[in-house]
């Protein structure tokens, strides 16, 4: 309320106090809203008082009674008050007042029904569409929610409060595109906003934006330094650049301001881990484990930790966490069965076992190899793949049927057994690991002469190149190499072809200047394909992707560049792989750089070319 205004409340209230004013209850009731407007709130209940003794059903005033009631946190008599004023003159400002007393009292259906007869009146006011939307949101409508947002953003496109809700729950959502643009625009209207600049470095840090992510973070600290959210946002960011000693101080930082943060120390674990200090990131998560003894992002890091270091025994049941981590990418769209799952301790003979990919491609790949270990239990297997791997896995030993997808509904099984747990049903360990120098289905000899024809036959070494994988995936910072970055490598004296799909624009420019890499991918249409084209080559260079998998699954001599840290599946501190018995490993030192990774393929390279 401005000065002006608070003026004339003050005099319209003096004017009753006096007596000048008369005492109808409107005039009652105009001089409890001034007192109410001047932070009055006992004289202003006492005018309302005097205008209910003269007309009990004062629609006016028993909204303001419902109102200082709310302001007083006494919500039950706030949706009384409310309720007999909207009774009594039925008006969207109560309908509205209503809905907010009932939502403080958590009575959100019930706050539900109330704004949406509001919009149903004043259908062009974008408040109430934006606070329908929020209880749409405590509702767990999102899709309703997102609607009624769009609405008010479409009434009124620069509004910050809906734009700013809207975006919090599109980042929920992981629309994080979306969610940005939203940010944007909130930032906009309202600049140097802690919470939306850390919004915005949410969204960022999410599309693997880590730079930018690390200067809205840095922004948003500077404007609220005492936020250990945002010190946490700061170190997550130099993590996935790599400043893990710097993510550390700002991981402590976040601990310093609330100890018992259980986000930042588990960052702090991951970051430890990263600097191969596992001891230190095991007691963090033991401490984490204190605090939340069911947090199973937890045990699903230690698991991860402990396949690393080849504690099999423990790291396949660990991993079994990930069914407890809504979120996990790997059991989020798993179908749901009625029947059991198998977990190695029932006996399937004469059985049928349904297998099923709950991760990657290359997890997909890795594992199948367990197919025919089902089959010489007595099982009937059934895989279901996914569907991109579907003709390269038709044709595998063990399966008696394998299948595309879930449109044509499935047959008749007894157990399902998800992919990626199969190591543990089988108690796999380092020395039990099934290894065959090649278990997928050898690609047909058409589909080889097709591609050596179109690789042509001049008698040179022929080498596979993938650079990049899935800019999505949440390591790619570390695992992804730009293609300008083989330049020495293609100075040796081979044929070099591109296994690589969807190249980053960066790399399609350098794959246009390098007339020296035969690029035939577009011919690459599913993996039976691209394994079609490995068997025909005599070396595959890698970073680790789907295609490592396949090459190493087909026995094809096969080198996969690493970093650091990599992903479990490779181990530490040995430069051959127990699952591949033809993949060598090209690991980063600690400094962290492909470019002496390559140097060191490059020496290996022309050592082979020269033998050859």
């Amino acid at each position: 309320m401005n000065r002006h205004k608070r003026r004339v409340a003050a005099r319209k209230s003096q004017t009753v106090a006096n007596g000048s004013g008369g005492h109808a209850p409107s005039a009652l009731y105009e001089a409890a809203l001034g007192h109410l407007q001047a932070g009055r709130h006992l004289d202003a209940q006492a005018y309302c008082q005097r205008a209910l003794a003269l007309d009990a059903g004062h629609a006016d005033t028993l909204h303001l009674m419902g109102l200082l009631s709310l302001q007083a946190k006494q919500y039950a008599a706030a949706i009384d008050w409310i309720d007999r004023a909207n009774r009594a003159s039925p008006a969207t400002d109560y309908l509205a007042s209503l809905g907010t007393a009932l939502e403080q009292q958590g009575l959100h259906e019930e706050a539900l029904k109330a704004f949406d007869k509001a919009v149903q009146i004043r259908a062009d006011d974008p408040d109430l569409w934006t606070r329908l939307a929020n209880v749409l949101v405590r509702l767990q409508r999102r899709d309703h929610a997102i609607l009624s947002f769009e609405q008010a953003l479409k009434l009124d496109p620069r509004y910050w409060y809906a734009a700013y809700n809207y975006a919090f729950l599109l980042l929920q959502a992981e629309r994080f595109e979306e969610a940005l643009i939203k940010l944007n625009l909130c930032n906009a209207e309202k600049p140097d906003h802690a919470a939306t600049l850390n919004g915005r470095g949410t969204a960022l840090h999410r599309l693997n934006r880590f730079e930018e992510a690390l200067s809205d973070n840095r922004r948003a600290h500077a404007l609220d330094p005492a936020n250990a959210d945002i010190c946490n946002d700061l170190g997550a960011a130099l993590q996935k650049l790599g400043r893990h000693e710097e993510a550390i101080e700002w991981f402590d930082r976040a601990l310093g301001l609330r100890p018992g943060f259980v986000w930042a120390l588990n960052n702090k674990a991951l970051t430890l881990a990263e600097l191969h200090k596992f001891d230190e990131a095991f007691m963090l998560y033991r401490h984490v484990k204190q605090i939340e003894p069911e947090n199973a992002g937890t045990d699903w890091n230690i698991a991860l930790i402990q396949l690393l270091n080849g504690d099999f025994e423990a790291g396949w049941q660990g991993r079994e966490a990930r069914w407890r981590i809504p979120s996990h990418p790997g059991t989020a769209g798993y179908p749901k069965f009625s029947q059991p799952m198998w977990t190695g301790e029932e006996n399937i003979e004469g059985k049928t076992i349904l297998v099923c990919a709950d991760e990657g491609l290359g997890d997909t790949i890795q594992f199948v190899r367990y197919a025919p270990m089902l089959k010489a239990l007595g099982a009937r297997v059934i895989l279901l793949p996914q569907e991109s791997l579907h003709p390269l896995l038709s044709g595998l030993p063990g399966v008696s049927q394998c299948l595309p997808n879930l449109s044509e509904g499935l047959p008749a099984f007894d157990f399902h057994c998800p992919i990626t747990s199969l190591p543990l049903a089988f108690r796999t360990t380092l020395e039990t690991i099934p290894v065959t120098a090649s278990y997928l289905p050898t690609p047909t000899e058409d589909r080889r002469h097709v591609w050596a024809d179109r690789l042509g036959h001049d008698g040179r070494l022929r080498v596979g190149l993938v650079w990049s994988g899935n800019p999505k995936h949440k390591n790619d910072r570390n695992r992804s190499i730009p293609l300008r970055m083989f330049s020495g490598i293609l100075d040796t004296d081979a044929i070099f072809v591109s296994l690589q799909k969807d190249p980053r624009p960066d790399d399609t420019a350098v794959l246009r200047e390098r007339t020296d890499i035969i690029d035939l991918s577009a011919h690459l249409t599913d993996f039976s394909e691209t394994a079609a084209l490995v068997s025909c080559l005599d070396l595959v260079i890698t970073v680790d992707t789907s295609v490592a998998h396949l090459a190493g699954a087909l026995g094809r001599p096969t080198w996969i560049l690493l970093p650091q840290t990599p992903d479990w599946r490779w181990l530490l501190h040995r430069d051959d792989s127990p699952w591949y018995p033809t993949v060598r490993l090209f690991r980063q030192t600690e400094t962290r750089d492909y470019a002496s990774v390559l140097d060191q393929v490059k020496t290996e390279l022309r050592k082979l070319v020269s033998a050859e």
